[in-house]
């Protein structure tokens, strides 16, 4: 599968290295050059690129970058994903820690349907996943279907084929896929919910997400 990553940090860059080992042909790149991913390039075999060549004909798509720099991304940066190509961000609010005030978001928009709005004919493949786990449990704590305590991860995204891939994406990376509904209801899975942070199984996430509440906690507010 050709895979397009638009961001190589703790995520993005954890991203890279085992869809790349997983055989799959990776383009990554960040807010620079593609000589300054080199080094993740030379480890992976993944291909380092302008971030405006990373979606080229991909059939999955993966943008992992802080909040507020969202808005500087072109707006046709993911156009050129094959057709119904999901789009999966990682992305998280930190207001205090990092983002500074985004008032849509305060206004109560889910940070994933924020996010995209901002990637303008393709936000109807946006699927959210990958954006509260630890990156080193990422990498690291992925085991075979069916193993007991097989870490799930909540996945919101409109029902269609491209959910159904980030499905068996997740799964080939040794987690379990858990349903958390549309996009609008990604707000169940943001910084300070239940399931944010937390290494639950299947069970644990499903009985997190229906816990959460849309009220946003004062660590988590501008």
């Amino acid at each position: 599968m050709k895979i397009g990553i638009i961001g190589a940090g703790a995520i993005g860059g954890t991203l890279t290295r085992k869809l790349a080992a997983l055989g799959h042909e990776v383009k990554v790149s960040n807010s620079r050059a593609p000589e300054t991913l080199s080094e993740l390039a030379a480890e992976t075999g993944a291909q380092a690129v302008w971030n405006t060549e990373a979606a080229q004909d991909a059939d999955l798509v993966i943008v992992s970058i802080p909040q507020k720099n969202t808005p500087d991304l072109p707006s046709n940066i993911v156009e050129s994903a094959k057709p119904g190509a999901p789009i999966i961000e990682t992305n998280n609010y930190y207001p205090q820690q990092r983002d500074g005030l985004i008032a849509d978001i305060e206004g109560g928009k889910p940070e994933s349907v924020w996010v995209a709005e901002h990637l303008g004919s393709r936000a109807d493949d946006v699927v959210k996943v990958f954006n509260g786990i630890y990156w080193k449990h990422l990498l690291s704590s992925g085991v075979p279907k069916g193993e007991e305590g097989r870490i799930a991860l909540p996945v919101a995204g409109a029902d269609g084929a491209g959910k159904s891939l980030v499905f068996d994406v997740v799964d080939a990376l040794g987690f379990d896929p858990v349903d958390a509904g549309t996009l609008a209801e990604s707000w169940r899975q943001h910084p300070g919910t239940p399931v944010y942070g937390k290494d639950y199984d299947a069970d644990g996430v499903k009985k997190a997400l229906a816990e959460a509440t849309q009220e946003r906690t004062a660590e988590w507010r501008a």
